[in-house]
């Protein structure tokens, strides 16, 4: 058998999966054992960062893909991707012709785990409180456009917004917009630790060890009423400190299932390989990685010493030497596939040059070698990341222009601290919210923008992300947003590095792996069943 299942990507300029994987996604069972997800994400509940797992301040794919399993919301992205679907909601549209007032009506029937009902006034409740909580996240900005939430009865709800806003569907699939149960969050105060409450396919038991999530164990939710099917009884995720350790699991039968992240080491193997009883389902992704700059910080305050970094920094042998065939050179902080992508950095830099990067430096004056540190997290994407900002390093300092150290440090201190402005230049990564380019955008330029960036361009916030957002036809919304790209390019307050593939690896009992991760890298749990070894 062939190890390696592709699933190509959709038309349209959304990446979608296709194909099933070994044995075909409707050969699962509900029955048999918990079916076992490894995965590297590590979940922590520390001083700075208490409540990992409350819809009103997660804010990273990990602790989401935690949420989407577990707390419903009105809408939901299909399997297949495109446009957003009911879930919670038996129907949602825009009432008007503006796009500023949008009514769903909820399912007859909804309940929350406990099998207390859910209402229109429950819906209210959690979107209001992420609203109102503001958590330090970030995550409320994606709520930004409402303006009040109005309920009529027990089942309808109506969104009034402040301006258009055609991607608000799509809002609303993300976990900040999930229904929680009022008796068990308050108003006004975020739940701390690693229990959840709400309507959604799975319950979750947390098993926790020095603050650590180190298993969470999904089980199928009795009064879950909803669009999903779900087609197992119960799945444990458990937390590996390393992908080596994840690999060596899974080829020992220890989890069936593997996920986020891989090496470029094991992704190699697994493709290659001709035998043996695990399979990798390879699909494209719609995940990027960036450099992200204080531009109040002194190292880099002046434009000049970002653009010459821009003109340094060669993509393609980044790429080549740390993530081989897993990812590709990004010169937007859009990436290629979405609608309104545009190479805009290199449409203004071109190919690396140091020459002209070291004529950038001295018309501005800028004293060389530059000093900056460049920090980068340890274990939220991976071990390979070391190698990826050795490379930069490497590159940076060859030029002669810069004298750059690097450091590292794990999530859980690393977050806190570029949110308290402590670093100078750091690296990041980004899974969309939904797979629209205002994903791309307005979570990084708005006003309330997620990394607290002091970075404003008045023009932006004000008259183009919201005419951007009042096209209902994203493809009409494409100028305004390469005239978004081309002033990100202009004074770089962010440097894009490439966009990656994304890939399941899962032992050939397993079926539905193909439609595991959505092109957002939303994890997809209720899809995965139990079927028999190809």
């Amino acid at each position: 058998m062939n190890r390696k299942t592709l699933v190509l990507p959709a038309v349209v300029g959304l990446l979608a999966p296709v194909l099933a994987a070994c044995g075909g996604s409707g050969s699962g069972s509900g029955g048999g054992d918990a079916i076992v997800v490894g995965t590297t994400d590590r979940f922590s509940a520390t001083k700075d960062a208490p409540a990992p797992v409350d819809p009103a301040y997660s804010y990273d794919v990990g602790t989401w893909n935690i949420l989407r399993q577990t707390v419903q919301t009105l809408m939901v992205q299909p399997k297949g991707d495109g446009d957003p679907v009911p879930e919670a909601a038996e129907s949602c549209g825009f009432t008007d012709t503006g796009n500023e007032r949008y009514a769903c009506k909820l399912r007859d029937g909804l309940k929350f785990s406990d099998g207390n009902a859910v209402t229109a006034a429950d819906v209210k409740y959690s979107i209001d409180r992420a609203r109102a909580i503001k958590s330090d996240s970030g995550v409320f900005a994606l709520l930004s456009t409402i303006d009040t939430v109005e309920t009529s009865g027990d089942r309808d709800v109506i969104f009034h917004l402040k301006t258009a806003d055609a991607t608000f569907p799509y809002k609303l699939s993300t976990p900040v917009a999930g229904i929680v149960n009022p008796a068990n969050y308050q108003k006004d105060k975020l739940r701390d630790g690693f229990e959840i409450d709400g309507s959604g396919p799975y319950t979750m038991k947390a098993d926790v060890k020095n603050d650590v999530m180190v298993k969470a164990t999904f089980t199928k939710n009795p009064h879950y009423k909803g669009a999903l099917k779900v087609k197992n009884n119960k799945v444990d995720m458990v937390s590996f400190e390393d992908a080596d350790t994840m690999g060596t699991a899974i080829n020992k039968g220890d989890i069936d299932v593997m996920t986020r992240s891989m090496t470029p080491e094991q992704v190699q193997k697994l493709s290659t390989a001709t035998d043996g009883d695990v399979d990798l389902v390879e699909m494209a992704g719609l995940e990027i990685r960036y450099l992200a700059f204080n531009t109040k910080a002194p190292t880099v305050k002046n434009k000049a010493v970002r653009q010459a970094m821009a003109e340094i920094i060669n993509r393609a042998e980044l790429v080549a030497k740390v993530y081989g065939q897993q990812a590709e050179p990004l010169y937007s902080m859009v990436p290629a596939s979405i609608t309104g992508h545009s190479n805009s950095f290199f449409n203004k830099y071109g190919d690396p040059n140091v020459a002209k990067a070291k004529n950038t430096l001295a018309a501005a004056n800028i004293t060389t070698p530059v000093k900056l540190t460049l920090n980068y997290t340890t274990d939220h994407y991976g071990s390979v990341t070391k190698k990826e900002f050795e490379q930069l390093q490497q590159q940076l300092n060859g030029s002669g222009l810069f004298d750059v150290t690097i450091k590292g440090a794990a999530w859980d201190t690393f977050v806190p601290a570029e949110r308290k402005g402590e670093y100078d230049v750091w690296g990041m990564g980004w899974f969309p919210d939904f797979p629209d380019a205002d994903s791309y955008v307005a979570p990084f330029l708005d006003k309330d923008n997620f990394l607290n960036s002091p970075y404003r361009n008045s023009e932006v916030i004000n008259n183009l992300i919201p005419q951007s957002r009042r096209a209902a036809d994203r493809l009409s919304a494409s100028a305004t947003l390469l005239e978004i790209q081309d002033v990100v390019a202009d004074d770089i307050p962010f440097l894009p590095l490439w966009q990656g593939k994304q890939y399941v690896a899962a032992r050939d009992d397993i079926t539905g792996t193909a439609y595991a991760l959505n092109s957002s890298s939303s994890l997809q749990l209720w899809e995965l069943g139990r079927g028999v070894a190809g």
